[in-house]
């Protein structure tokens, strides 16, 4: 299969209500080193995510600097990443990248 079908990737932060300021902080800092687009903080499960999370949207030219700031910067954290070819389904179930925990996803929104 051809990489050009990655049109960009999501980095997902995955937090509770005790780490919910880790996890801004993280994402905020993250946004501000590689000009990444930074989603919402969703204090709820959105979507196919089995925990509240926020979304960073990642340039191809930019996934390996921001994927390898996260390894060393997550603090304990659950990373969901995930490429974005216009398969939603295996996007998520088959080529996913997980630092920390592997939890199962909601994949029935597919």
């Amino acid at each position: 299969m051809n990489i050009n079908i990655i049109k960009d990737y999501h980095i997902h932060i995955y937090f509770d209500e005790t780490s919910v300021e880790l996890a801004k902080k993280i994402g905020i800092e993250a946004s501000e080193l590689f000009s990444l687009e930074l989603g919402r903080f969703h204090e709820k499960n959105v979507g196919p995510h089995p925990r509240w999370s926020v979304q960073l949207l990642v340039p191809n030219d930019k996934f390996a600097d921001a994927l390898a700031w996260m390894t060393l910067n997550r603090e304990g954290l659950t990373i969901f990443t995930h490429p974005n070819t216009g398969d939603g389904l295996a996007d998520h179930r088959d080529r996913a990248i997980w630092m920390g925990e592997c939890l199962e996803l909601d994949l029935s929104i597919f």
